[in-house]
């Protein structure tokens, strides 16, 4: 008898040899040092606060004009009264 698949209860999908792929593990993101389960994605307190400082500094951003950004009918100000 096969199993029922259902969003809880996903299909099994393993190799023709039975065998399931390993999860990849990534290097920090900043020295590319494996990494620390306490401190995952990163290997440090160290690397989390230096990437944690580059988003404070905008070294990290998403490009854009100035004047681009939009704001959402629902969001915006002037509509109350």
């Amino acid at each position: 008898m096969s199993k029922k698949v259902t969003p809880l209860n996903p299909p099994n999908h393993s190799g023709s040899d039975g065998i399931k792929p390993k999860a990849v593990k990534r290097g920090c993101p900043v020295c590319k040092n494996p990494p620390h389960d306490a401190f995952a994605p990163f290997c440090s307190k160290r690397c989390a606060d230096v990437d944690l400082g580059r988003w404070f500094n905008g070294a990290y951003s998403i490009a854009g004009q100035d004047g681009e950004a939009v704001v959402p009918a629902n969001d915006r100000d002037d509509e109350l009264d």
